[in-house]
């Protein structure tokens, strides 16, 4: 039997912001910038990273991610990432952006963080940036 998978803190979450941000062949294909929250419950649900120096900004889902020696790991492709709908670094996220984020990334209505917004008014802020 394994041991249960513990979820990122919020504090572990921010202390990855600069750390680069590596696919799942270890190509690096962006940088972390902030810390999305649950507007909610304040819990970490995304991570913000910039692809390139003057790239777009895209969210990433925290719980796939894994940090050690300066990098974190996704287990998405570059593709994914690269391709996940474009974010406003400084703005919320509305329980439409997110369920569009979710849809990217498989995460089907009924499931993790989709289950988490699904239910919530429609133009509803469900995450905001950590502050």
């Amino acid at each position: 039997m394994s041991e249960p998978v513990e979820a990122v803190t919020l504090d572990e979450a921010r202390g990855w912001k600069g750390f680069k941000v590596d696919d799942v062949s270890g190509t690096t294909v962006g940088r972390v910038r902030a810390v999305l929250v649950d507007a909610e419950s304040g819990e970490p649900t995304w991570l913000l990273a910039r692809a390139g120096r003057f790239g777009k900004d895209f969210v990433v889902p925290v719980g796939d991610c894994a940090a050690v020696a300066g990098r974190v790991w996704t287990p998405h492709g570059r593709r994914a990432l690269r391709g996940a709908p474009a974010v406003d670094a400084g703005k919320p996220l509305s329980r439409e952006g997110e369920l569009e984020i979710c849809a990217h990334y498989g995460i089907e209505p009924g499931w993790g963080r989709a289950a988490q917004v699904t239910g919530r008014p429609e133009g509803e802020t469900t995450a905001r940036p950590a502050g």
